[in-house]
């Protein structure tokens, strides 16, 4: 199996945390599409006849397309690809996109599972971060998908922002869980050097949350979204049973992927590979018919770090059997040796074969991922 994902990298205006490609420039959307459907075209053979089973839109923010615009898409991909195996077709959207009108032309196309970024459902922290929707029209996105047809929604939540308070987590909890979608995705604020919040934080316009109200936050989500009935599958991924996402899953468990659009990663189990970061250049080059990217060999000691960093942050951990072979005894004694005070102290586990994390190790997950990487 294998994986496209497509970076839409059109914003009407840009969030003050993001460090995600993206850009205003919509009056280059119908020549990006062409440049797109071209890539596709182009890349033909990276999944080396893979069935492709998930397809994810991503950006930026892929709801400032038009319904015609994803069509163009779908058949070139159909056509190049084939979409008969085709198990999770994921759209990212803004709440503010999501009009009853729009939603009803999305359920036309081969869209399954649509992910609505809401970060917050605090109105106050919405327009520190220049986010375009109110909490109202968040609520209201998500029920008018469900009325189009829509019965697999995700929805993003953000913790630790400026002000938050553990009651208005716990409000965000609550409006979240009251929604009764199936998946939700709650990620700690990062201060991304480079964006206007980073700015924002060196001029001591906003403050950190202290480090005690992080692990207060994150105690409290996995406490009450468990009691809900979610599943966490993921350090930060949450789903009712049955529900975890097939695209980002295969990102964790090392399963190749076409990345397509400027700053697109791609990956094929050898090599990693990305385009440039811009726009107009990444246009430029495949009209030409060039690709503007570079690529990164990947050695022994970087898959298994890869292996460390991506799969230990899942439910699954990774199979003790599967690294001895893939890596050899060295590997595998390395891991055992720097994981023994975890499994001591009860924050990994083994079980069945699989080293993984318990409830304890996920609230120190980042140190033991970092205790067993092997460095040269």
């Amino acid at each position: 199996m294998a994986g496209i994902y497509i970076h839409i990298p059109f914003c009407k205006t840009r969030c003050v945390y993001c460090d995600f490609y993206s850009t205003t420039q919509s009056e280059l959307k119908d020549r990006y599409i062409r440049a797109l459907c071209k890539e596709l075209e182009m890349r033909k053979d990276y999944l080396n006849g893979e069935s492709v089973e998930t397809i994810y839109f991503g950006g930026g923010t892929p709801s400032q397309l038009e319904p015609d615009d994803f069509g163009q898409i779908f058949d070139t991909i159909n056509r190049i690809y084939g979409m008969k195996h085709g198990k999770e077709i994921t759209l990212e959207a803004n709440p503010d996109d999501l009009t009853p009108e729009y939603l009803q032309a999305l359920s036309q196309l081969p869209f399954n599972r649509i992910s609505i970024g809401i970060q917050t459902f605090n109105d106050e922290i919405l327009k520190l971060l220049k986010r375009r929707h109110s909490s109202s029209q968040a609520i209201r996105a998500v029920k008018d998908a469900r009325l189009a047809g829509f019965n697999n929604i995700s929805i993003d939540l953000i913790y630790g922002l400026p002000g938050e308070t553990q009651e208005s987590w716990n409000n965000d909890l609550s409006q979240a869980i009251a929604l009764h979608v199936e998946h939700i995705s709650a990620y700690h604020l990062t201060y991304e050097e480079g964006t206007p919040l980073y700015s924002m934080l060196q001029e001591k316009q906003v403050k950190e949350v202290s480090e005690d109200h992080s692990l207060l936050f994150f105690s409290e989500l996995t406490r009450r979204l468990s009691n809900a009935g979610y599943e966490q599958y993921e350090i930060s991924n949450f789903c009712l049973p049955g529900n975890y996402s097939r695209h980002n899953s295969s990102y964790w468990r090392g399963i190749c992927y076409l990345g397509c659009g400027p700053s697109a990663h791609s990956f094929s189990g050898e090599s990693r590979e990305w385009n440039v970061s811009s726009l107009n250049l990444y246009i430029k080059s495949i009209e030409k018919g060039e690709r503007n990217s570079e690529r990164e060999w990947l050695d022994k000691t970087t898959r298994y770090n890869d292996l460390i960093i991506t799969a230990l942050r899942t439910r699954w951990g990774f199979s003790l059997t599967r690294l001895e072979k893939e890596f050899g005894q060295a590997y595998l004694n390395h891991a055992l040796r720097n994981a023994r005070k975890y499994l001591d102290n009860g924050e990994l586990i083994i079980e069945k074969d699989h080293l993984r994390l318990t409830p304890k190790g996920g609230f120190i997950s980042d140190g033991i991922m970092s205790d067993l990487l092997w460095v040269d």
